[in-house]
Order: structure tokens, then sequence, then C-alpha cells
């Protein structure tokens, strides 16, 4: 069997990619045309993991950023020896197949995060690498580097224009990522074609200012170029690297290289063959011959890369058992034993002790109650950490040389920082939470959806979560964020109306596994609700019944976060007839069973209506047709909070207006 070139390994990948875009009619062969080398350098030569356990723990993290080019990645996946069979690249695009558009972490082996919106692949990456650094200081020992890999990220024009590239660059430099290696897929075109006319950042100078060590003038084409940018790469001790790779979109074709045609759309039948023909590839589409499948194959090193680490890691458990027990048990995602217990004791101790405080500092009582008991919990605030209340006593500094780091000091970078936790939750090892003002979950948005999108472990904490914030006025007013949050499908949005379904709040966020949430509180004190143990407990199920009528209920008041104790003073100038209900998550009530949401909202009841101080229209689900919403209408304004909610009508008076009116 003849030994294949590095050029002819690399068009297997770039013809698996060419073939299944024209298989599917749809899809993006030009990047995967034009990044072929860098693959096949960087897999075949660097890239440690084991295609027999994509979950292998030590394994490094390839990150297709520009995840539009999906085909090179799963080319990458079925040549090395993954779950992932030449029907599956023929099924690309197609319903329910293991290779979508764009790569889904929870669609395919080996595929470690969701990536098509351009630069978070980059994001994720700098969070990835955050948490290798992190778990190393954290569990390594003379002799035992058992947390040690590195980030492998492609990108390209369109990830670096992105916004999010920015924040997250300059990060990765202030925190010396040196395992993060990224390679700029730079071939000077986009949809629109060339980006001379948009696109002119002096893009090497930029990562040198942000701290990076970057290589450039790398020809993307010349394996012995992209060794030797490797080999440069893997030397540095206190940078992460870019290296600048001048490639051409849609390498090999005739008449589309180097041109937009080839980057969106397949090459048609005949442009096909006249690669084929230029590039010597004389097989039939989705063909692989022998020698070049047999040199690609990475089952057997991937086996043995486990197996070597995993002697290390056996003699570790055995020269240090607690440490290699407790890593093990973080990255398995499990909670410490006992965390059950306490979180019980700490919030029936709070509903004992009703303090009155605004929901933000019951949060931060939160966190101080559980995160001793959490090592994995890790997190900070985009510039807003006196605010937003997330430090606690035993905060200490991620960039320092402590081993217990668990507080990032992400600066102003929203976007940016919800990205990152995504990337550290899909790492594994840590439960990351970030925090910031409700209404700049605008400019995260993007990222939560992410989070909910992949399911990943992510805690989004906001804060002054109203017209409640008071003085600063309608640009830092949140009035469609809670809803417009809620309707992302699988993120749990909670607003406590107190400190202890804070606490609850805290507690469902931190034992959800299959996706994120975003707790949101108050600026302003928070009356204490009373509560008997059914109610306590019921709390955690979204919704319940704080307060209930005699009898069956004529009319249902439905309240969030600061309105409740509103809604509490309405129901008792009301009467006998009327029932309270708390509804701190609506996606957790939503998620319970029938008899149960009957048994809070009976049907025959449809006197109901709901009162936040947020947008109104949300709530109709709820209260129906016939029911009415004290809710907002249009923007707040700058004014202390007591005048703003007098003004809005958010008063018991109109509460009790808005009953009568109904009933």
């Amino acid at each position: 069997m003849t030994q294949p070139s590095r050029r002819d390994l690399a068009n297997a990948l770039r013809f698996l990619a060419i073939d299944a875009v024209q298989a599917a009619n749809s899809g993006h062969p030009g990047m995967p045309m034009g990044m072929a080398d860098i693959a096949e350098v960087l897999w075949r030569d660097h890239h440690r993991h084991n295609p027999t356990n994509p979950q292998w723990l030590n394994r490094d993290r390839f990150i297709l950023s520009n995840g539009h080019g999906s085909m090179l990645q799963y080319g990458l996946l079925h040549l090395a020896g993954y779950d992932l069979a030449i029907d599956d690249l023929k099924a690309f695009r197609q319903f329910e197949s293991k290779t979508p558009g764009h790569p889904e972490n929870f669609m395919t082996p080996g595929v470690e995060t969701t990536t098509g919106p351009l630069g978070q692949g980059l994001a994720n990456a700098v969070g990835m690498a955050l948490a290798e650094k992190i778990l190393a200081k954290r569990f390594n020992r003379e002799g035992f580097d058992i947390v040690d890999h590195r980030t492998w990220v492609f990108l390209g024009d369109g990830c670096l224009m992105e916004g999010v590239s920015h924040e997250v660059a300059s990060l990765a430099g202030t925190w010396k990522l040196n395992k993060l290696v990224a390679f700029w897929d730079d071939n000077h075109i986009s949809i629109d074609g060339n980006v001379q006319g948009w696109f002119t950042d002096d893009t090497a100078a930029r990562f040198e200012a942000y701290g990076w060590q970057v290589i450039r003038n790398v020809n993307g084409h010349d394996s012995q170029e992209i060794e030797t940018a490797i080999q440069t790469a893997l030397k540095s001790s206190d940078k992460p690297v870019l290296v600048c790779c001048r490639t051409t979109i849609g390498f090999g074709s005739p008449n589309k290289a180097g041109k937009e045609s080839s980057h969106g759309a397949p090459l048609g039948k005949d442009e096909i063959q006249l690669t084929r023909d230029a590039l010597d590839w004389k097989y039939a589409p989705f063909e692989i011959p022998a020698e070049i499948a047999e040199a690609w194959n990475a089952r057997e090193a991937g086996q043995k890369n486990e197996a070597d680490w995993q002697a290390l890691f056996d003699a570790y458990a055995a020269a240090h058992p607690e440490l290699a027990a407790e890593y093990a048990r973080r990255m398995r995602g499990e909670l410490p034993q006992g965390f059950a217990g306490s979180a019980d004791e700490y919030i029936a101790k709070l509903q004992a002790d009703g303090p009155v405080v605004a929901s933000r500092k019951a949060s931060q009582m939160a966190i101080e109650a559980f995160a001793p008991k959490l090592p994995e919990l890790i997190g900070g605030s985009a510039d807003l950490a006196h605010s937003n209340l997330t430090l606690w006593s035993g905060s200490k500094d991620a960039n320092s040389d402590d081993a217990n780091a668990n507080y990032i000091y992400f600066g102003v970078r929203e976007f940016g920082m919800s990205a990152i936790c995504n990337g550290m939750a899909l790492h594994g090892g840590f439960i990351p939470y970030d925090a910031t003002f409700l209404v700049f979950s605008d400019y995260a948005r993007n990222a939560v959806r992410m989070s909910a999108l992949m399911g990943a472990h992510v805690i989004h904490v906001y804060t002054h979560d109203s017209i409640g914030l008071g003085e600063d006025g309608p640009t830092h007013q949140p009035i469609e964020h809670l809803a417009s949050l809620r309707y992302i499908p699988g993120n749990d949005v909670w607003r406590p109306c107190d400190a202890v379904e804070s606490a609850v709040a805290w507690r469902a966020a931190i034992e959800r596994k299959d996706g994120p949430s975003c707790l949101v509180f108050s600026r302003q004190n928070l009356d204490h609700q009373a509560r008997d143990g059914e109610q306590l407990r019921n709390i955690a199920r979204g919704g319940y019944v704080l307060k209930d009528s005699v009898g069956a209920p004529e009319l249902i008041l439905i309240a969030t976060g600061s309105e409740v104790g509103l809604v509490m003073q309405a129901a008792d100038e009301l009467g006998d007839g009327v029932r309270v209900v708390s509804m701190p998550s609506t996606d957790v009530f939503d998620r319970q069973d029938a008899a149960y949401r009957e048994a809070v909202l009976p049907k025959a009841c449809r006197q109901r209506v709901a009162i936040e101080a947020g947008t109104a229209d949300f709530w109709t689900k709820y209260v129906g047709l016939d029911g009415a919403v004290v809710g907002m209408h249009g923007y707040g304004a700058s004014a202390p909070a007591d005048a703003l909610f007098q003004h809005f009508g958010f008063t018991v008076d109109k509460v009790i207006e808005a009953a009568r009116s109904i009933r």
C-alpha cells in the first residue's frame, strides 16, 4: 500500500465536502476546500483525541468557529474514525441527520460546541482554555499533569468582524491562555465578495495589542509552513497564539477558487469534474481509497493517548486519592454529597428568619451559603460586581495563581462573558455564572440562546429587574426583557419575590444540568412572605399558591418578583374569594404535570389578573382574554422607584381596579 501525499490526504477532506454539499444542493464548500491543508497537518500530527471515546477528559478541544464550513469537521471526524459513517455524510443537511448544516454538539460525536453564529466558537474556545488553565492549577501536582490539553480554533474573516471576537480575544490575552491556538483562514472573501471594502483591519497588529503571539504570513496550502507554525505555537509559555494562514477559498476549483461563488453554494457537476481533474482526484463521489482511509484513521493512536493518560491518572489517584476523586466528581457533573441537605437547611432558616432585602442581596446571600460547598461554582460580572452583588467572601481572582480561583472579572463585555461561560460549561468541571443588569441581557442574548440550544449548564444573573431601577431612566429599565428571555426554548427564567424564593432559584439553577437558568433580581428591598412547609416545597415547581381563598377561588391574582408583595396587600382588601399565585418561573411551572397546574390555576376560575412590572402582553397565556394584566405598555422614565411605580399603576388601588373590572 503506497503512502499517500499530504495533498492527497487533504484532498480527501476537500472532496467529501464538495460531494456532500452537491448532494444536499446546499452548503459551503469553499472554506473546507481552503482549510483542508491546515486541518490535515493539525489533526494528523498534533490534535490529541480519541475517536472511540469523544468524551475522554484530557482530549484536546477542536472548535470550528466558522461553522458554516461544517463539512470540514464532519470529514475530519469521519476519516479519523468517529461514529460518523459515510452514509451520515451523504445525509448532510437532511432532517435528523448527524451532519446538520452547522456543527451541533448534541447531534454529532466529536463536536465540542454548536457553532454557526460567527465569533461565538472563538468565545467558547476562550472559555474552554480558561477552564483548562484553572483546573490545571487546582489539580495538577508535580509529576502528574492530569489536566494538560490544548484548544484549537479555526476561524474566518467573519468571526473576526463580529464584535464578540474583540471582547474575548482581549480577555484571552489578559488571561495568558497559552494553550489556545487559533488558525485564521485569511482568504479575503465573505458572502458579499472580497472583504477589502469592509474589513481592512490590521488583524495581526490587533491581536498583538491584545497580548497574543501572532505568527504571520503562513501559506495555508504549504504543509511544511503550517507544521513550522504549529511547532512555534507549541512553544508559547504565556500567550495565546494566532496563526495567520493565507488561503484560497475553493482551492482547486479552476473557475471558482478565490471567489465568493464558492463560499455558500454547490460548485455544480461540471465544476466538480474540473476540480477532480485539476487536483488529480480519480475517485467517485464519497469514495475514499483504502490507503488514504488508513492514513487518516486515528482510532488506535487515540486509544493509546487515552490509555497513557489513564495510567498517569491511576498513579495520580494512588498518590493523591482525594484530589483524584474530586476531579472525577467535577468532570462527571455531580454535585457534592450533602449539598441538597445543606441547601434545604439554608432555605428553611431563611424562611424562619424572614429577611427583608433586595433580591440582588438575597442572591449574594445564596452564593455565600452555597459556594463554599461547590468548588465548581465559578463566575463574575461585566464590571458591575458591586451592583450585581456577585462577589462573596470566598471570591478569588481567576487571573491569579490561586489554585482555588473562582471569580472572573469580565469587564464591560456582556456578550463575550456569556459565550465564555458557555465554553467553560461545555468543557466540564465548572458551573459558571455571569452577571449584568437585566437590560443589558440584550447584548448577551445570542449567547444565552446558544446556552439553551446546547443545553449548557450556565447561570445567567440579571439584577435591576424593572422600573424599580429608578433614576437611571428608560435606557436602563428593562421592559420587554423578561418576556424575551422566557420565549427562548429551554431557558429557565426565575424572578423571585423575596430572599427565600431567591435561594430556591439559585438552588434550582445549580441542580439543573440540562440547560441554562436566568436569575432575575431587584434593586429595591422586597417584603418577606409567610409560607407553610408545602408552600416552601412548591416554590421549586415554578408557581404555587401563596395565599388561598376561602372555598373555591373566585379571582386569581398572579404575580412575580417585587409585585408579589403588592398583590398580597390587594388580596387582603379584595376579600375571601381571592387566591394569590406567586410564579417565580413560568418555564418551570409550565413543565409541571397537568394535575398540579390545574390545582394552582383551575380552569373553572377565569377571573384572573397578572401583575408584573414588565411588558403586559406575555401574561395573556395565563389570564386569557377574559382576564386583565397590570403591566408596562411602553418605556419607563427617570425618577425614584416609588414615584415610577405610582405613575405606571403598580399600586394596590390599580390592582383592585383591574380585579373589579373583570368580576
